[in-house]
């Protein structure tokens, strides 16, 4: 990448010193964690939320939508806005809001405040993550390192998710529901006081300092709509005016932002980033692996408390072994696409989550945690963490430093939107095979019939994960990922160091042009 000069005369790379870089590393990933556990702490703790607020059941979907759907919607902007007004500032201004927020939602005594204080978090995860991974991308030029902190970053999103459910477990079995936000607080406070010391405030350096409110309005407009859609569309009703009228709504929004930014003259967001081979492959395969992801963890939990039995502590600490499982899968890929590259990598752990929801699949109203439950999540979390670590180099290299924010911003929407659209297919096609395994000719007992409709979820996961690796697989070559590295031994050999000439993916590096050629847009 070529590094531009940051705001406060320090590197561009985003770390400061290059000694910093690695507790760089430790400060985006400490404010990452808590994003990404707050998708899902809630989810075991909605019981207690319910009965201490009084709330209905339509009024507590919003504890968990309020954040998923602010989050996502305004991911795309949170990532532009710190290339333009600067990293450091970005990510700082969202550590502050979370924790204000987690505080807010854990001193709320009604509905209303935590829904606000839910709202609020999302809007301050919205500019935490994109700005933190374009942190860290700026910060680690060298292919290797850089590998390594993908690593740990893939590791902190996915393994976020599942510790949610242990902590949130943990907290409101033996203090109380208000713990799984009032956590927050201290982690927020220490990121934000490491942050100031040692994160530079790099942005892209232009002439001009224009926002596109247009382009900002229709693609957070088109967004919410459609979290907003798909996270009650099964409730609504697939086909209800409502919901095809909002999804219409949301599509024409997106439509509207795309013809913005093709006519804008400093858009939002540059559309010929899309063009970039390894960047569009890595976000559509990335749609697949989420939806994995989403399906494992809400169903899994269905399967956990509804059917088993189990209560928030034994049912938090269930998910310990998948947590752990991302992690350990994470840690692998860095030795992995060393040695065989990042395409196989990629493809190869995919197919070893599909064989995990295979198993899961398998599982039945009788079934046992530790024989039968257990392996699945096992084999499928160690594939994720493993397919996680080049699929978020591929969808974050390769632009200009200006656009590294840009480039989180899309890998991190993409996140949302592709666990939402698959979880909501999914939830209908369990819905449906639950209900025809209680009305049938021979109806199943309710258990079996629940269990059943998990089994079609698992079923459908697993094919959506193979697709992905076929995606993969089939766009992406050798020659595709090798520029990448190039590129970035370059930018290790303009700071410094020597360029070990080694390309991760079986190619020697061919120097400059393919450099240009990268950023000018890899095409098919």
């Amino acid at each position: 990448m070529t590094a531009s000069p940051g705001l406060d005369s320090q590197p561009a790379s985003g770390g400061g010193a290059s000694g910093n870089r690695w507790l760089v590393l430790v400060i985006v990933c400490l404010a990452y964690f808590v994003v990404a556990l707050d998708a899902t702490v809630v989810n075991v703790a909605l019981p207690s939320i319910e009965r201490e607020l009084g709330m209905t059941p339509a009024a507590l979907q919003w504890v968990v939508n309020a954040y998923a759907l602010v989050f996502g919607g305004f991911l795309l902007l949170g990532g532009r806005l710190a290339d333009l007004v600067g990293r450091k500032t970005v990510f700082i201004a969202g550590v502050v809001l979370f924790t204000v927020a987690s505080a807010l939602s854990g001193l709320a005594t009604s509905a209303e405040v935590l829904t606000i204080g839910r709202g609020l978090q999302g809007l301050g995860g919205a500019l935490i993550a994109p700005s933190a991974l374009s942190i860290l991308t700026t910060a680690f030029n060298d292919p290797s390192e850089r590998t390594k902190a993908l690593g740990v970053w893939s590791a902190i999103g996915a393994g976020g998710s599942a510790f949610g459910l242990l902590i949130g477990g943990l907290l409101t079995g033996l203090l109380s529901w208000h713990w799984i936000f009032f956590i927050n607080v201290p982690f927020g406070v220490t990121a934000l006081v490491l942050a100031m010391r040692a994160v530079s405030n790099s942005r892209e350096e232009l002439p001009h300092r224009s926002f596109d409110l247009a382009g900002a309005l229709t693609v957070t407009g088109g967004l919410v709509l459609l979290v907003w859609t798909l996270s009650n569309a099964q409730a609504w009703g697939w086909t209800s005016p409502v919901v095809l009228g909002l999804l219409g709504l949301g599509v024409a929004l997106l439509v509207a932002f795309a013809v913005i930014e093709s006519r804008s003259k400093f858009p939002l967001m540059r559309l010929s980033v899309l063009r970039i081979r390894t960047l569009a492959v890595a976000n559509a395969t990335l749609i697949f692996l989420t939806s994995g992801i989403f399906t494992m963890f809400f169903f899994s939990a269905l399967y956990l408390q509804g059917i088993l039995g189990y209560g928030p502590i034994k049912g938090g600490l269930a998910f310990l072994p998948a947590a752990m499982g991302v992690m350990v899968g994470a840690t692998v890929a860095d030795a992995l696409t060393r040695k065989i590259g990042h395409v196989v990598t990629g493809a190869g752990g995919l197919g070893l989550a599909t064989v995990g929801m295979l198993l899961l699949s398998r599982i039945t109203a009788q079934s046992t945690y530790a024989a039968d439950l257990l392996p699945g999540l096992l084999c499928l979390s160690i594939g994720l963490g493993i397919a996680f670590v080049p699929i978020t180099f591929l969808a974050t290299s390769g632009v200009p430093e200006a656009d590294s924010g840009l480039a989180s911003g899309i890998y991190q929407t993409v996140q949302q939107i592709g666990g939402a659209i698959g979880l909501a297919v999914l939830a209908v096609l369990a819905a449906n095979r639950t209900e025809e395994a209680l009305g049938g000719p021979s109806p199943l007992p309710l258990p079996d019939a629940q269990v059943a409709g998990f089994n079609v979820a698992f079923v459908g996961g697993a094919v959506l994960l193979a697709v992905g690796a076929v995606v993969f697989a089939a766009l992406l070559r050798k020659r595709h990922v090798a520029p990448l590295v190039a590129e970035a031994e370059a930018a290790r050999a303009v700071d410094g160091k020597p360029a070990d000439g080694k390309a991760t993916d079986g190619e020697a590096t061919d120097g400059e042009p393919a450099v240009r050629e990268t950023r000018a847009g890899e095409s098919a």
